[in-house]
């Protein structure tokens, strides 16, 4: 009989846990939300054995359960609702071999919650080079616990961890430290008033209402009106507790851990002295990104090409060998050119979300926050700023879930303002298609213009980000005043593993989320285009036999499906829109996919491959559809000055209402996202308009 049980993974950030986790789950992970917040939620499922598979939790990075922000509320929340399905069983602490000392303090807080606790010692592989050695024996004694020491990386002691997780029911639960003797009057009265409850517990109900507001405290009835202290005396208890776990680490550690100082190298300080240098670091950090959008461009074509000749071929021989009719047509003329104007753009997405995930798993990305912090508090934002702002590169919605570990207030209201300015990979397909249409192959100095092209789209966003954060920070009236405090992770090779799954997982969240908007867009298309009011749509065919007498074959029918495109209802719509964009240099299908892409940026290159394919041969690739266009004085429509009006214009706009739900969802306020929306949208017009006048 197979059976199931409930892993919680927990570590302090840069420990090395979803290493860990990766390696136990593989590919049967999943990413979400905790419900009722926007805090992802990673979970995946393991097999411990023949008949015992695990349900392992993946939890925000935590240093301890005296929680300051959400991420750190949500550990603590599930750890102290035994009804949550998620509770676990077993909780796992992922230490790192090197931190140990920091690391312990949160294994202690989970082991006094009477959890069955293991504890993991990551990077066992780093040992012998740092000159660590490590008393197994006597730390498990000292801790009362079992110790897995592993290796994600030499992929060692994970038979181990699960062999002691099977047998976690082993597990003593008795705490670590006394927590009476902190303040005995104080903690005897508690248990007196709460007999049935265990102390720990009640101890951090009543304090994470110090520590963060507006957490729900339905665990323990009654237990936040035991303030019989000031909040200043919790705090001052709180720090006593802090004190007492480490005099109780530092006793074990004396006789469990030696380090040999003299046998570790100092490799990672002369890397530092050059990656945050404070001239060569930025000069280093552009050069890592214009080799990405070299990358980006250079080794995705050969795929691209091969996904946008398939989808037109496959389009072609649906019209063919299916029997004609609506359905043909829907399949044929929306659906199919519908999902390869996202399709195509997998090969750059997934290069994108690689760059990153290396730069992540070495350490580097770190020392890019703590690097561009010397700059960014000039423009009224905090360090942490900058994990938002980088994250934003792959997608604005977590980017601005991410600012909730910035605490100053004024900061994180600018942070989540200024974010969408970030290039995200949904405006990726639009840029790319736009700059092969537009900027002409070559290089220069060895670098290719294309890709020299992407990396100022990239920057021009960005550099928009840091002028909007300087105006808000002068004209929002809220005092604040921070600190910045980052840690800086040893350098390691990244893991090809971790990178493999977090590009998967990306990617295919990408794919499948755009994938479901873009294919009931594209049906909506399909239909708008297919039908129209009046007798200039029912009877295009012969009004414009009657127009080209002179016409006939092909030249005919393309005559006829764009007269006809132009009096449906989508034409109706593009034309009634057309005057406002064109001092842009955009037509009135354009202007249909501007409307249809504020559901998602990308929507932009489907809806145009489904306007052009109802109207057009259906073999043409969509880069040939889109740059055979030409305008009633034969001009061609995508041309250089109209191309970077209309990358501008998704630069700067705010084409994304999912981005809007969740900063209103953040903000908790509509008056936010609308500032966003009608400012951002205000900006990208100016800034198209302008910059189309002065190149046409």
């Amino acid at each position: 009989m197979s059976r199931s049980l409930n892993i919680a993974l927990l570590g302090n950030p840069n420990t090395g846990k979803t290493s860990v986790f990766n390696r136990l789950t593989g590919l049967t992970q999943k990413v979400g939300n905790y419900p009722g917040i926007t805090v992802e939620k990673k979970e995946g499922i393991c097999k411990l054995n023949r008949t015992t598979k695990a349900h392992l939790i993946d939890l925000p990075g935590t240093y301890s359960l005296n929680a300051s922000s959400m991420d750190e509320s949500v550990v603590i929340e599930l750890l102290l609702n035994k009804n949550s399905k998620d509770f676990p069983d077993v909780a796992v602490v992922v230490a790192d071999v090197e931190n140990l000392k920091r690391n312990l303090l949160l294994f202690t807080q989970v082991k006094d919650l009477g959890i069955p606790t293991l504890l993991v010692i990551n990077m066992a592989d780093q040992m012998k080079r740092k000159g660590i050695t490590l008393d197994l024996k006597l730390l498990e004694k000292r801790l009362d616990t079992k110790i897995a020491l592993v290796s994600t990386r030499e992929n060692q002691g994970l038979d181990q961890l699960k062999a002691l997780l099977l047998n976690y029911r082993k597990l003593s639960t008795k705490p670590t430290i006394d927590l009476s003797t902190i303040d005995k009057p104080y903690f005897e009265n508690l248990k007196v008033t709460f007999p049935n409850q265990q102390l720990y517990k009640l101890w951090l109900v009543i304090t994470q209402d110090v520590n963060f507001a507006k957490i729900d405290r339905k665990r323990v009835s009654d237990a936040t009106n035991f303030k019989t202290q000031s909040e200043s005396e919790l705090k001052r208890l709180q720090q006593k507790e802090t004190v007492k776990r480490y005099q109780f680490i530092n006793e074990i550690l004396k006789e469990g851990l030696l380090i040999d100082r003299d046998s570790a190298t100092d490799l990672r300080s002369r890397l530092d002295r050059i990656l945050i240098h404070k001239f060569w670091g930025y000069i280093i950090f552009f050069l890592i990104l214009m080799t990405v959008f070299q990358s980006i461009f250079d080794w995705s074509s050969i795929p691209q090409d091969f996904i946008d000749t398939s989808f037109a071929a496959l389009s072609e021989y649906a019209k063919t060998n299916l029997p004609e009719g609506v359905f043909t047509s829907l399949l044929a003329e929306g659906i199919i050119p519908g999902l390869g104007g996202i399709i195509i753009f997998i090969p750059q997405i997934a290069f994108l979300f690689f760059f990153i995930s290396i730069l992540e798993e070495t350490g580097y990305m770190s020392r890019v926050v703590f690097l561009m912090d010397r700059g960014l508090r000039r423009f009224g934002l905090s360090g942490k700023s900058v994990i938002p702002l980088i994250s934003g590169t792959a997608c604005a919605i977590p980017a601005v879930m991410a600012t909730r570990n910035i605490e100053n207030w004024k900061e994180r209201l600018i942070t989540i303002l200024v974010t969408p300015f970030t290039t995200c990979s949904a405006r990726l397909p639009v840029y790319a298609i736009l700059i092969a249409l537009v900027i002409p192959q070559g290089s220069f100095l060895g670098l290719n213009y294309q890709g020299l092209m992407l990396m100022f789209l990239y920057l021009v966003g960005f550099g928009m980000a840091l002028i909007s954060a300087w105006i808000l920070s002068k004209t929002l009236k809220i005092n604040s005043k921070s600190y910045f405090v980052v840690e800086m992770p040893n350098y390691k090779l990244p893991l090809l593993k971790n990178v493999g799954i977090t590009v998967w997982e990306k990617t295919r969240t990408f794919v499948t989320e755009a994938g479901k908007i873009i294919l009931a867009i594209s049906i909506l298309l399909w239909v708008m285009a297919s039908y129209g009011p009046g007798k200039d749509f029912s009877e295009a065919e012969s009004i414009v036999t009657e127009l080209y007498s002179d016409l006939e074959g092909e030249a005919l029918s393309n005559k006829i499906n764009a007269y006809q495109l132009e009096h449906s209802y989508i034409g109706i719509l593009g034309k009634a829109i057309e005057p406002a964009i064109s001092p842009l240099g955009y037509d009135w299908k354009i202007g249909i996919a501007l409307i249809s892409s504020f559901a998602a940026r990308e929507v932009f290159v489907g809806t145009l491959a489904t306007i052009y394919s109802v109207e057009s041969d259906a073999e043409e690739t969509i880069k040939n559809r889109m740059a055979s266009e030409v305008r009633a004085n034969g001009q061609p429509l995508f041309n250089l000055a109209s191309g970077i009006s209309l990358m501008l214009f998704y630069a700067f706009a705010m084409q994304c209402m999912s981005t809007l739900a969740i900063v209103k969802k953040e903000t908790n306020s509509w008056k936010w996202p609308m500032v966003q929306l009608f400012g951002m949208s205000l900006l990208a017009y100016i800034v198209a308009f302008s910059t189309y006048q002065i190149l046409a």
